[in-house]
């Protein structure tokens, strides 16, 4: 038979506004708040706020900035090197030799 303090710690998937806090670790009042404004996920039953653990879970893992599933590493750039061209020295270099030939 269970206890009731087992029976209480125990994580359910739809959580009301105790249970979420106690899970979050934040107070009730901070996480109504919130529910209200849209801040973090949740949904009314009735006129009563629930919160399912696996929506809490994704939008943790969003604020703390882990992806639930892991990107692919983004490609390397390929740098190239800048070509310059080749200094045409020959051509002037010719013309000097040529004509002091010449003379």
């Amino acid at each position: 038979m269970k206890s009731s303090t087992a029976r209480a710690t125990e994580i359910r998937e739809v959580m009301d506004i105790r249970q979420a806090s106690d899970y979050l670790g934040i107070s009730p009042d901070t996480l109504y708040k919130y529910a209200s404004e849209s801040f973090i996920p949740a949904f009314k039953l009735g006129n009563r706020w629930r919160f399912k653990k696996s929506r809490l879970d994704e939008w943790m893992d969003r604020q703390s900035g882990v992806s639930a599933l892991p990107e692919p590493a983004p490609a390397p750039k390929t740098v190239r090197p800048s070509q310059k061209k080749p200094v045409r020295s020959t051509r002037s270099g010719t013309r000097r030799i040529s004509a002091a030939k010449a003379s």
